[in-house]
């Protein structure tokens, strides 16, 4: 029931006749008790599915994860049941592979039951939990025991100093001899999609993307009335009604022909600027849904009495964004680092003489999710270490970047372009949009 219910929700977001151009259908939003079975239903098929294949990939034969109340590890995060907020006092995650292709072992020291781990620690027969570690190590003795520590991607370091002190004092010196920091298990777990998954996320785009195209029309900005911190607060109170969440703050920042300064970090014209005829419009905006994110930037251009559509070279600057979006998607290929990514794209955009700026990076149970760098806003050099990761096939990425051009219209004004959007490569290396990218500018008032 629930499949075909998602199903439904799915055959929902497809266009339809809009009332008005450009405009988006609003999808159906699950209720919270439908979206616990669908977050559980994904839980239960990623460990039997996707758990397996990273261990006897990485050639880890126990993995063991540590939470307390409050500051839960990253990954174990993703691994409780959907109506826990949070790990219950301290809860303890161990996977085991008997090898021989047998299941791998599911168990969980803690005071409360977990999903469907089996239950390995009963407080009253042994009161201390980190010695019932210390014994269901021993009766497995397992060949390598991996903790989520990373020097450098800090979604696999979920594991405190204070706990990895303790296991290191319960398991004695021969097993902690075994004990392996494997940011690879960590990462690969995170940010790995199943079809089920994929199946949704372009729901979760489409959602986005209609917010988007409402707080960008007529409905909330009246030109020469509204600021930038209405349509702000009006997208954050729009995603509250919705019942939804957001993993950041949205942002909205006006570029105009008044050769104002912009920058990635400054973002141009914001807070209580009214906007204006002729202006153009950036807004840099997430949800949470499902356990699962977006980061999406789009851009929107106000018409002045008598337009139908944005000037020329703002259209020309849309354009050069959208080159270095293709540069950055033929780039992307599974077996390549983040660096290799950005290397070949920049040398592509290079050759096209257009001036751009990549910083891409994947998205999935966080924002900026587990995985490769490739560039930063602030820098176009290699990144050692994060850069140096290689991608994996059947992951989600946000397609980040911008371009910037001299706008005749405006001057000769350098105007810089904008671009997010949320897309997924598959196993055979080919990559879609979970819901388009952004062609032509959003117009306000609607033509």
């Amino acid at each position: 029931m629930l499949t075909s219910f998602l199903a439904a929700t799915l055959a929902a977001a497809a266009p339809v006749a809009p009332s008005r151009p450009a405009e988006l259908a609003m999808p159906a939003i699950l209720p919270l008790e439908r979206r616990a079975e669908a977050e559980d239903r994904w839980l239960k098929l990623r460990l039997e599915q996707v758990l397996p294949a990273l261990m006897r990939r990485d050639k880890v034969q126990m993995w063991v994860l540590v939470a307390g109340e409050y500051n839960e590890d990253p990954v174990m995060e993703t691994m409780l049941p959907a109506t826990w907020l949070h790990a219950r006092r301290r809860t303890i995650l161990v996977f085991f592979d008997p090898g021989d292709g047998k299941p791998i072992e599911k168990l969980a020291l803690a005071r409360y039951p977990v999903g469907d781990f089996a239950p390995a620690w009963n407080p009253d027969e042994q009161p201390d939990q980190w010695a019932e570690l210390a014994k269901i190590i021993a009766a497995r003795n397992p060949s390598t025991i991996a903790l989520n520590r990373s020097e450098g991607f800090p979604l696999a370091d979920g594991l405190s100093s204070t706990h990895y002190e303790a296991i290191v004092r319960a398991i004695g010196p021969d097993y902690a001899k075994r004990l392996v920091s494997h940011e690879r298990l960590a990462l690969g777990w995170l940010e790995t999609r199943i079809p089920e998954e994929m199946a949704t996320y372009p729901i979760i785009a489409r959602i986005s993307h209609a917010i988007i195209e409402e707080g960008f029309s007529e409905r909330v900005i009246t030109p020469g009335v509204t600021t930038s911190d209405d349509v702000v607060w009006w997208f954050r109170n729009r995603i509250k009604e919705l019942k939804l969440d957001t993993w950041f703050q949205p942002s909205v920042a006006i570029q105009r022909a008044d050769g104002g300064k912009f920058s990635v970090q400054e973002m141009g014209h914001r807070g209580d600027t009214i906007i204006m005829p002729g202006d153009m419009l950036h807004v840099d905006f997430g949800i949470s849904y499902l356990g699962l994110n977006t980061d999406i930037q789009r851009l929107a251009y106000v018409l002045k009495p008598g337009e139908t559509q944005a000037p020329r070279g703002l259209r020309d600057g849309m354009g050069a964004m959208n080159r270095v979006r293709a540069a950055t998607i033929a780039a992307l290929k599974p077996g390549r680092s983040g660096n290799q990514v950005l290397a070949t794209a920049r040398r592509q955009i290079e050759a096209e003489k257009i001036d751009g700026t990549i910083y891409s990076h994947p998205i999935g149970h966080h924002g900026h999710g587990a995985g490769t760098w490739i560039g930063a806003w602030e820098s176009q050099t290699p990144a050692p270490g994060r850069g140096d990761y290689r991608i994996d096939p059947n992951t989600a990425w946000s397609i980040e970047l911008n371009a910037q051009r001299d706008v005749p219209e405006w001057g000769g004004q350098k105007v810089r372009f904008m671009h997010e959007e949320n897309g997924f490569l598959a196993s055979d290396g080919s990559f879609r949009f979970l819901d388009g990218g952004q062609e032509d500018f959003i117009l306000v008032p609607r033509p």
